[in-house]
């Protein structure tokens, strides 16, 4: 099957307008209130707490189950009310100069700088997306659910936007693309400081030139979705259902994983009413068990093969490992060794089914073990510690065409949402 080139094109960004939002501290204007993080990171109670903060926060329009949180969910057509709501919210933004469209088609150079000092800069630009029947240079290394895919379907199809680019790796080698990104210089369009301490910086490439490097740079070369799988689908299935030409592209950035290598956390899992006697017995059918010291994923990093770490609600804490690899073979017989050896694929191929623990049972814990462990306290279980991948075994398994376990990574930083955003075709006008 021909493959489609790697394609990330310019654009006319649609951004805040500070001038006619009349935000100013201290003299200046307030970016980073109006930022949000991506749709899916913040729980109920965050969510509103980012609403309430500004009437013009991003989240308002990415997250529209919250508008209408105190009526019912009506629908007109085939779309919700909520959904309607944030569409026409977001183009009476457009319409009063709350957001406004640049000038020129741009490539966006877009720098973070986390709290402990990580920088990563890439390129938010609009991404090809494959034509039926096509190979992809864009590579999932997740599976998706259908419910979020529709729910990100449906807003972007109202809003005819996209909202937030999805974050994307490649192996740039510090190519022409690399160069573009590393190269400016001059003053930011936009800084904000957000309130978990990140420094976010924007710029515009607009010189035709540039992009012709860039195109050319990224024409053989693949990338890996690092967060927005759900989002990616969600743009296909706009682009299938629609012939307009401005679906055949979605937001994204692109970062050059060789010059700014990602933080990849680990997400671990809580199964309540668990008890870890109960669990060491039965693991121990499978795999060697082990008293260790210190509830960490440490202990992972001395072993082959796939490992975790059980951990009781007072702190005991026990290393699998040393997995059957005739128990591994038998569950997952059509999986590559690569995919078996996961320590996600043994948990949830092999372990939950001999704990009789069902999948919609799992709480997941992003990054912190420690709030893993208060949480099993809490619904007196068990809490497994679960070591991250590495990138390089990430790009090799999507690469062959498989994909990891669900939450089985945590990349980041994650780009904020508010800073670009993309209109498909002409604002709507009242």
């Amino acid at each position: 099957m021909p493959r489609q080139p790697l394609e990330l094109e310019p654009f006319r960004g649609l951004r805040y307008t500070n001038g006619d939002l009349d935000r100013f501290i201290d003299g200046g204007f307030d970016l980073a209130r109006l930022l949000a993080p991506p749709y899916d990171v913040p729980d109920a109670e965050e969510a509103r707490t980012l609403q309430r903060s500004d009437p013009h926060n991003a989240a308002r329009v990415t997250l529209p189950f919250e508008l209408s949180r105190n009526s019912a969910d009506g629908t007109e057509g085939a779309v919700p009310r909520r959904y309607r709501a944030a569409a026409a919210l977001l183009h009476d933004w457009v319409d009063t100069g709350v957001l406004s469209r640049d000038p020129r088609p741009a490539l966006y150079v877009y720098e973070q700088v986390t709290a402990d000092g990580r920088r990563q800069r890439g390129l938010i630009g609009n991404l090809r997306l494959p034509d039926e029947g096509a190979g992809s240079a864009v590579l999932p290394h997740e599976d998706v659910a259908d419910a979020p895919v529709h729910d990100r379907f449906t807003l972007m199809r109202a809003a005819r936007a996209n909202l937030e680019p999805i974050f994307l790796l490649y192996r740039g080698a510090g190519g022409a693309a690399s160069a573009a990104t590393e190269g400016v210089a001059d003053p930011p369009l936009v800084e904000a400081r957000t309130r978990d301490g990140s420094e976010h910086r924007l710029w515009a490439v607009t010189d035709p030139a540039v992009h012709a490097r860039v195109s050319a740079d990224l024409a053989d070369r693949s990338a890996l979705i690092a967060d927005g799988h759900h989002r990616y689908a969600a743009y296909r299935r706009l682009h299938a259902a629609h012939g307009d030409p401005g679906w055949r592209y979605g937001l994204a950035l692109l970062v050059d994983s060789d010059t700014h290598p990602p933080r990849l956390g680990a997400i671990h899992r809580v199964l309540p009413g668990l008890r870890i006697e109960e669990a060491v017995a039965a693991a121990r059918s499978v795999a060697a068990v082990e008293t260790v010291e210190g509830a960490s994923a440490h202990a992972c990093d001395t072993v082959e093969g796939p490992a975790l770490v059980l951990v009781s609600p007072d702190g005991e804490a026990h290393l699998v490992h040393d997995f059957d690899e005739a128990a591994l073979a038998r569950t997952m017989p059509d999986r590559s060794e690569q995919w078996r050896h996961l320590p996600t694929a043994a948990l949830h191929e092999v372990l939950l089914p001999l704990w009789g623990v069902s999948e919609e049972a799992v709480r997941m814990v992003h990054d912190d073990p420690a709030e893993a462990i208060a949480a099993a306290h809490h619904e007196k279980g068990t809490a497994v510690i679960v070591p991250a991948l590495d990138v390089h075994l990430v790009y090799e398994i999507a690469g062959q065409g498989e994909l990891t376990p669900r939450k089985s990574t945590s990349f980041g930083p994650k780009p904020r949402t508010g800073l670009v955003m993309r209109l498909v075709g002409p604002p709507r006008h009242r």
